[in-house]
């Protein structure tokens, strides 16, 4: 039973998340039709990261194990072809090695969320970028961002219904940074939190307005308090776009 890698792209608006649930359409529930339309089997989709409602993928990657072998690129134009409508694109396909899983294999994670930090409505941006009209201090929202890197326990910035085991994690990048109106926060790390990205990008836009300054933010880390945590990002600006292995 071969198994293929898949990275794929979405637009998360349309879906309740990666993760199949009963009370609407999702991503992994959507390919896993795919599939079904391809060879006629039910086969479980397995994804490097369970993105939530409303956020975005740029480079998803997955893993599927099919009953017979047909060549990736035959899989990738098959499962497009049974994708249509839907927002959903598979870049790729390979055959990797049984031992290849997409969620336990991966050793970093990659994530943007992107701001437009204008006073303008957003046309084509809109629902993919969280438009912020008040100027925002990139320099002060990147030295604070600098506070959360290396290892910490992170349960001011989880969500009070993250299954993790533990609320430690080890982030290695978060940057901030500016091109025109366009603020760019880039962040990698092995593993993350439910909503944790959201959670850490809301409270650097609250240091970027001058509510709080980097001393608030190293307050917030140590509280290891959810109510301490700034506000939580809309899904909009989030894309997932790399996993490595």
């Amino acid at each position: 039973m071969p198994r293929y890698k898949l990275i794929i792209e979405y637009d998360g608006a349309p879906f309740c998340g990666w993760q199949y649930q009963e009370n609407g359409p999702s991503v992994q529930g959507t390919l896993e039709f795919a599939v079904k339309a391809m060879t006629g089997a039910d086969v479980r989709v397995s994804g490097a990261g369970r993105t939530d409602a409303g956020v975005h993928a740029l480079g998803q990657v997955a893993h599927v194990d099919l009953e017979r072998a047909y060549s990736a690129d035959r899989v990738r134009d098959a499962l497009n072809a049974h994708l249509r409508p839907h927002p959903i694109g598979v870049l790729s396909a390979e055959i990797v090695p049984e031992t290849f899983d997409a969620r336990f294999s991966a050793i970093r994670r990659h994530y943007l969320y992107r701001i437009a930090n204008r006073r303008a409505n957003l046309a084509l941006g809109l629902g993919h970028t969280w438009r912020v009209p008040r100027k925002l201090d990139v320099d002060a929202m990147h030295d604070a961002a600098q506070l959360l890197i290396g290892k910490h326990d992170f349960t001011t910035f989880r969500d009070t219904e993250c299954q993790a085991k533990s609320p430690e994690k080890t982030l290695d990048v978060l940057d901030v940074t500016r091109d025109g109106d366009d603020v760019k926060i880039t962040t990698s790390a092995r593993s993350f939190l439910h909503s944790q990205v959201r959670s850490m990008v809301g409270s650097l836009v609250w240091v970027g307005h001058g509510r709080w300054n980097a001393a608030d933010m190293r307050a917030a880390l140590t509280a290891r308090d959810r109510a301490a945590c700034g506000p939580v990002a809309p899904p909009d600006g989030l894309y997932l776009v790399g996993v490595d292995y």
